[in-house]
């Protein structure tokens, strides 16, 4: 018999609390979060209340001596502290003072996010976008102690990815990489874009779902289009986006698109790499807008995915925002979102709420449509075909001329329709 006898790594969570519309313990509540999501286990947390953190230790002078003294005691009586993590993204200075100071590992919000994503990403597209956030990261670090600091760990949490082998290469190889990955990237992108035109050419109606990570997004997702997409009760549980097709109860067939979830303090690497994934929202007919009533800091939520999608630019599609899991709710929920052209209460896990909006997408597709009403010749039997795929038929009767139609169609077959 085979066991597993690895250590989990241990961490204490560090804040820095400046008053400024940000909620430190709730903060870090979600760090241990990702945490556990990574396999590690909060020891303890510590806040401090200053205007802006240290310039070189990010924490006071007097903090960090009292967090040195912490974990050395922890330690002398046998219970040991792999290291810290802080809230905020640390600079070389501060992560490497750190280091030296408390002669522990140190990471911070974004190395840790980034773990998260390298654990999670299950396709080549993920993985490499994985690659290349975790190199423009860890690049602007290697001339401080964080690649020396972790290949001297000798892994673990923030090490998982490109591995030691890429931290302790120079700027040069570095770079090599980088270029090497952008290449796969825009290759990956190409293929991307036919398969958009492939969808805007079939006038199949896209509808890209975006919420705050763990909103239930997947779950949904198996809902509306009897799929299996992977669902865990964790944060990033599922990262590479998914594309299902479905039904409206009208009868005609949509894809939804699943995309990755966003987060408090979502590393811009990340943005930035996951740029073109994230940007299927921008392609879609309709954005769903996935809120966790049950979380008690929904609003919050709402507003990072509003941030994420103006920073990708985002702007003037129709949204629906549906608040899931009121079945956790003992009491009626009443949400609220001003950017969305109608609100839902679901529930993914019991069905609650999912023939109400379906029929509320059906009732946008209408409204971004042509209304049409024509006889198409027996011989066009391909088109009527196609209006009842793409379309949404009023009514339809044959005649001795051919089938007289009136229905409403994508703009993109108005044209060959008629």
């Amino acid at each position: 018999m085979i066991t597993n006898n690895t250590k989990q790594e241990r961490y204490v969570l560090i804040a820095v609390d400046t008053g400024r519309g940000y909620d430190a313990e709730k903060s870090l509540q979600e760090l241990s979060e990702l945490l556990d999501t990574a396999g590690g286990e909060t020891v303890d947390m510590i806040i401090q209340n200053m205007e802006s953190p240290s310039g070189a230790t990010y924490l006071g002078s007097g903090k960090v001596e009292e967090l040195r003294q912490y974990i050395q005691g922890e330690e002398e009586v046998g219970n040991s502290i792999t290291g810290i993590i802080c809230d905020d993204e640390l600079s070389p200075a501060q992560m490497n003072n750190l280091e030296q100071i408390l002669g522990c590992k140190v990471l911070d919000r974004t190395t840790l996010i980034l773990d998260i994503f390298a654990q999670h990403a299950t396709s080549r597209e993920g993985k490499v976008q994985v690659e290349m956030a975790q190199l423009k990261y860890r690049s602007s670090r290697l001339a401080g102690s964080l690649g020396g600091s972790l290949s001297r760990q000798g892994g673990g949490i923030g090490t998982r990815g490109p591995g030691e082998t890429q931290l302790e290469t120079d700027r040069r190889l570095i770079r090599s990489r980088m270029a090497s990955l952008r290449k796969t990237i825009q290759e990956m992108e190409r293929s991307r874009d036919t398969g958009r035109k492939m969808r805007l050419n079939n006038g199949v109606p896209v509808i890209a779902i975006v919420g705050y990570t763990n909103a239930g997004k997947s779950t949904l997702l198996n809902r509306l289009t009897q799929s299996s997409v992977l669902e865990e009760d964790q944060l990033f549980a599922t990262l590479d986006p998914t594309t299902r097709s479905g039904q409206l109860n009208d009868g005609q067939k949509v894809l939804f698109t699943d995309t990755v979830g966003f987060i408090h303090k979502l590393p811009h690497q990340l943005v930035d790499a996951f740029h073109s994934t994230l940007e299927e929202a921008s392609y879609a007919d309709i954005i769903l807008h996935v809120i966790d009533a049950s979380d008690p800091e929904w609003e919050m939520h709402e507003k990072v995915v509003y941030d994420t999608l103006d920073e990708l630019e985002i702007h003037g599609k129709p949204i629906l925002t549906a608040f899931n899991k009121v079945d956790l709710l003992a009491d009626t929920f009443h949400g609220k979102d001003d950017r969305a052209e109608k609100i839902l209460t679901v529930s993914a896990a019991t069905g609650f709420g999912i023939d109400e909006l379906l029929d509320s997408i059906s009732d946008v597709l209408r409204e971004l449509r042509v209304y049409i009403d024509r006889t198409f010749s027996y011989a066009e039997g391909n088109k009527v075909n196609r209006i009842h795929e793409s379309g949404q038929i009023l009514t339809e009767e044959y005649t001795e001329d051919g089938i007289h139609v009136s229905a409403y169609v994508p703009r993109s077959l108005y044209g060959w329709l008629m």
